[in-house]
């Protein structure tokens, strides 16, 4: 079968608002990580991750996608070289390989890429995959709240149901995926958000989705605007930062436009960044 082998995808860049980003705390705090253009914009990554393992290949997210019109596509300044074809095509890999599509959740930025256009039909991007996501979440999403709906595409998400080719996962934290993968559960940035915890040779690493969009991001209080608990978001943090310091885990960060994973310590100011780093070099981290 071989080793688990992992591989960083990247979708391209797009820019959202700094004030949404970071909620509550003053931009003359956080510009210093995550500097803004002149119309307070600042640039993320959608980066989702690629795991080959037990003869699976499962992709987690899949970025924005290319079906929206232009005028939805303009406010995201979509950007960079790298689309999600052209990275797997980097590792040897097409759509059509992938097993499974892990959708964290359903904003339009994780799961864009889940469907696509032929002619006047939207059917699955990614032909030969189960779709997995969870019922609890899977429903808020179809039935949104005013506040979310905004990031809630139904053209992204009840095609994957008309496909036959969703499947639920238990919503019952530490529930396995694989024999190598289990499922952690967040509250705080939307209903019932999936994070993978991957046991890769001697290291567990913790996919982060939007609990910790970036290294800029450490700071407890520093949650986005878009969290629909932010309390709760704060709480999460707090216990899965102080897990990550004790038990030394690496946290792959999907939108932090510069680093693609970190390890966590403990400082006199509360849990900072220890070291970042790309996620090719892994296996020389300590």
């Amino acid at each position: 079968m071989g080793l688990m082998k992992l591989y960083s995808i990247e979708t391209g860049f797009f820019k959202l608002d700094g004030g949404a980003m970071f909620g509550v705390v003053p931009k003359s705090l956080w510009q210093r990580t995550n500097p803004a253009d002149e119309n307070n914009l600042c640039t993320w990554a959608m980066r989702c991750l690629l795991v080959e393992d037990e003869g699976r290949l499962i992709l987690i997210d899949n970025g924005i996608g290319d079906k929206q019109d232009a005028k939805f596509l303009s406010h995201y300044h979509l950007h960079g070289n790298d689309t999600l074809d052209s990275s797997l095509a980097q590792h040897g890999f097409t759509r059509n390989d992938i097993t499974d599509v892990f959708l964290t959740h359903l904003h339009f930025d994780h799961c864009g890429g889940s469907i696509i256009r032929e002619g006047d039909k939207l059917v699955p991007a990614f032909k030969n995959a189960t779709y997995w996501s969870n019922e609890q979440h899977w429903n808020w999403a179809i039935y949104p709240n005013e506040r979310e709906k905004a990031s809630f595409l139904k053209e992204n998400i009840l095609p994957i149901a008309a496909s036959g080719k969703l499947k639920f996962i238990d919503v019952t934290d530490g529930v396995p995926f694989t024999k190598n993968i289990v499922i952690r559960f967040a509250y705080g940035h939307t209903d019932a958000m999936m994070l993978p915890q991957i046991y890769y040779k001697d290291k567990v690493i913790l996919y982060m989705a939007d609990l910790l969009p970036s290294v800029g991001h450490l700071p407890i209080p520093y949650v986005m605007a878009y969290d629909m608990f932010p309390l709760k978001t704060m709480a999460e943090r707090k216990a899965i930062f102080a897990e990550a310091v004790e038990k030394n885990f690496i946290l792959f960060l999907e939108h932090d436009a510069v680093n693609e994973c970190c390890t966590l310590q403990q400082t006199d100011k509360g849990i900072r960044v220890k070291n970042t780093f790309k996620l090719i070099e892994i296996d020389e981290i300590e």
